[in-house]
């Protein structure tokens, strides 16, 4: 009896020692993990951001990176008051604290102004007008050029630098434009020109330069887009006077043949009567 109590007193205190030493074990792992981890993720170690605002990416990259932060544009804006490139914004915020390898957000202003594309505007009010250009971005010149039409107040043309924008074309956000507007029929006599063989957009110009507009127009096949049509009757016809601010008809075609044919046999009926 009294041997089996000493083995179980030694049992027990050889299990008591082991328990305690896996306790220490497990304690200094857990002591040595999270100390391993502290030094991995830099805990309390912290920079104060750089400003780069008004930087380009060029500029912004290496200031960033000396720091131990990485750079990373999120977005891009356009806005005229800045120089172009740079960076308008970032987060986190200048002189604000953040931890070795984070990342710094930036947005960009655009290199390049963004290009919109002109709309028809052509027989709206040049009040309408004005509202869809600036929605657009763009710039309205409030002196308006004034031209002879059928109808007052109503959008002839649009223009930037002089020339003319036709719709569809490509344009700079920012850039002024002005609107040419029609204020009634004129008084004086006019010679209609020939537009036979342009396009309506052509036309259009021209018959503005002589102070006159499109009227009606007629299409032998349906509009395409890409596919070009060209003008091969009108009335009034060549050379007649009319007063200023006249409409004239016109009649397009896919085939630019017909323009010539038609022309030519139109002629010969006229000089007939």
């Amino acid at each position: 009896m009294e041997k089996k109590e000493k083995f179980n007193k030694t049992d027990l205190k050889f299990i008591g020692w082991n328990i305690v030493a896996a306790l220490i074990v497990v304690v200094l792992i857990i002591f040595g993990l999270v100390k391993w981890l502290r030094s991995y993720t830099q805990h309390g170690v912290e920079v104060e951001v750089a400003d780069v605002r008004g930087l380009v990416m060029a500029e912004a990259e290496p200031l960033i990176s000396a720091q131990g932060l990485h750079i990373e544009v999120i977005d891009s804006t356009y806005s005229d008051k800045v120089p172009f490139g740079t960076i308008v914004d970032q987060d986190p915020k200048p002189a604000s604290h953040a931890k070795h390898g984070r990342a710094v957000y930036v947005i960009v202003n655009a290199s390049t102004k963004r290009q919109i594309v002109m709309p028809d505007l052509h027989d709206i009010s040049y009040r309408q007008a004005e509202t869809t250009l600036k929605g657009l971005g763009l710039k309205v010149d409030s002196v308006y050029e004034y031209e002879p039409s059928t109808y007052r107040d109503l959008v002839l043309d649009v223009k930037a630098n002089g020339e003319s924008v036709k719709p569809g074309d490509k344009i700079a956000v920012g850039t002024k434009v002005k609107l040419v507007v029609g204020f009634g029929k004129g008084t004086e006599k006019v010679e209609v020109p020939s537009t036979i063989g342009l396009s309506l957009q052509d036309a259009r110009s021209l018959l503005l330069s002589h102070r006159l507009t499109i009227g009606v127009v007629y299409r032998d096949e349906p509009e395409e887009e890409g596919v070009p049509q060209y003008i091969y009757r009108q009335s009034p016809s060549v050379g007649q006077t009319v007063l200023e601010g006249e409409t004239v008809t016109l009649y397009l075609s896919k085939d630019i043949e017909k323009a010539a044919t038609i022309d030519h046999q139109a002629e010969g009926e006229d000089s007939w009567f």
